[in-house]
């Protein structure tokens, strides 16, 4: 018999999620190497400067700033770093189909409920429709060409209109056209969405239309954003 390791997978090294993360980032943003020296070098520069200005300006005075400065650098150089990887990252999934699942089940918070399943789909084109419930309300979101999103829109908003009579019902869609969303801006979008319905009733809608939903489960998914390798890229 075949003895089973009972080691614990081992996972990447902080060393090795930072290696990844700037060569993720630097593919987007050539330019990045030269940013972060440049970030870490002016934070030297002002530590020293710092340390020149205050009495009484020892030799030891003005390396403790010195150090001072440079750790101060590399946090501000790897803070850049995290945000400008989250840019490459909504650049990487922008138009592909299954992208909208992926921020609205990762990016919402604690105060909406949505899933990284679409709740109606057309196999043939990919369109999607998505939705997310929170305090303020009820948000459905259409994820591809518009004009051929107008039937699964206007059934999910029949569904849930008929079991969450008087919630706010928001329809949103994901692209760069007029009166569209942009998937980098989705998440921040829905979180600006006034307070409509409190916690009870967040609940009892989210159970209402769960309980009358169709499955999609045995829909084909569509095909685009991988949803492990997404959480893997996305900056911790």
């Amino acid at each position: 018999m075949s003895s089973r390791s009972t080691a614990p997978e081992k996972r990447p090294g902080f060393f090795s999620q930072l290696r990844s993360l700037f060569t993720f980032t630097k593919e987007y943003y050539s330019w990045l190497p030269w940013l972060l020296i440049g970030i870490v070098v002016v934070g030297i520069g002002l530590g020293v400067l710092v340390g020149f200005l205050i009495p009484p300006g020892a030799i030891w005075s003005i390396i403790l700033w010195g150090v001072t400065g440079l750790l101060f650098g590399i946090l501000g150089a790897m803070i850049t770093m995290t945000r400008l990887a989250t840019r490459a990252m909504y650049k990487r999934i922008d138009g592909m189909p299954g992208a909208t699942g992926h921020i609205i089940s990762t990016n919402l918070g604690r105060k909406w409920q949505a899933s990284e399943m679409p709740v109606g789909v057309n196999p043939k084109t990919q369109e999607a429709v998505y939705r997310a419930v929170g305090r303020g309300g009820v948000v459905i979101i259409g994820e591809g060409a518009r004009g051929r999103l107008t039937r699964l829109i206007n059934d999910e908003r029949s569904k849930v209109k008929r079991v969450a009579s008087g919630v706010p019902i928001h329809v949103l869609y994901v692209g760069h056209g007029e009166d569209e969303v942009p998937i980098a801006k989705l998440a921040p979008t829905i979180k600006a969405l006034p307070k409509a319905i409190d916690r009870t009733t967040m609940a009892a809608v989210i159970k209402r239309i769960e309980s009358v939903s169709q499955s999609v489960t045995s829909l084909p998914i569509p095909k685009g954003v991988d949803p492990m390798k997404a959480r893997a890229q996305r900056p911790r």
